[in-house]
């Protein structure tokens, strides 16, 4: 039976820690087990309990205390994350084996993981070797997305993880239920975007020519390809978390090898023609 994994991934202050308690309480509200493993050694607290947690292998405090070492926060985070690459035999002893296992890996905020460190994609292909399923999560916090250069910010760091990584990946704007009724219409636009023209309404606010044709090319790159596009993730919001449950496990195949399947007749039930116009909107 293959097993099954989250990356949840993100800039500092996504709501990654948010996002696997919240989805683990969902997932338990299906009737549907899942685990949580911290991966970062900087974590001081969270409110899910973890299956593994990475503190017990090394924590940053430690690192930075040492005074052979003399790094600090940045850089004993990544000392801690190359020593844990070096100890998969910790993971594996933590993890074990329980059968069509589901985990949410909560990794830490650190960008430079996610654009040219290797640790992450040995993390990843150390997975697979086990029988895992990865799908990379990508967290951006909907209230820095609101304008359109820093939009564009998110969508380079969603890209970096997906080249580097090079596994499904599905991108969420987190803390939706913090935008105001106002800022939540203005962000829809930012969901399925139109590069083009998000590039021609914010032209007059680029002086440097170089700038400019930098800007329209990576807008270009990202629409044509239709390369990046996010799904909105709000904590109290049943239905949407639902969508983006169903859009990770199809990029996983989750259920593909349960016995048990639904007859096609009961695509008329409401949760699944959620699940159909998901996949067309995505």
């Amino acid at each position: 039976m293959p097993r099954y994994a989250q990356l949840v991934m993100g800039p500092a202050g996504s709501g990654k820690s948010t996002y696997c308690s919240t989805m683990v309480q969902h997932l338990g509200s299906l009737n549907r087990s899942a685990h949580v493993v911290n991966l970062d050694p900087a974590a001081e607290h969270f409110d899910y309990p973890v299956m593994a947690d990475i503190r017990e292998l090394i924590q940053v405090d430690d690192v930075m205390e040492d005074p052979s070492l003399r790094f600090g926060p940045n850089g004993g985070l990544v000392f801690c994350m190359e020593y844990f690459a070096n100890n998969f035999d910790w993971l594996d002893e933590s993890l074990g084996h329980v059968e069509d296992d589901y985990i949410l890996f909560d990794c830490p905020g650190q960008i430079e993981l996610y654009t040219h460190l290797p640790v992450m994609k040995q993390l990843v292909e150390q997975l697979q070797q086990r029988e895992f399923r990865v799908c990379g999560v990508f967290l951006v916090d909907s209230q820095f997305m609101v304008e359109s250069f820093k939009f564009i910010s998110g969508v380079i760091a969603a890209l970096s993880a997906m080249v580097l990584l090079e596994i499904p990946q599905i991108n969420i704007m987190t803390k939706m239920d913090l935008l105001s009724p106002k800022a939540k219409k203005e962000i829809e636009k930012y969901l399925d975007p139109d590069m083009y023209s998000m590039m021609e309404d914010n032209s007059d606010n680029i002086r440097s020519k170089k700038f400019k044709n930098l800007t329209k090319a990576i807008c270009g790159l990202v629409d044509d390809y239709s390369m990046v596009r996010f799904l909105p993730f709000d904590r109290t919001d049943e239905e949407g978390m639902n969508i983006v449950l169903q859009n990770i496990d199809f990029s996983i195949q989750y259920g593909e090898d349960l016995e048990f399947k639904e007859p096609k007749e009961a695509d008329e039930d409401p949760d699944n023609l959620n699940y159909d116009e998901a996949f067309q909107d995505s």
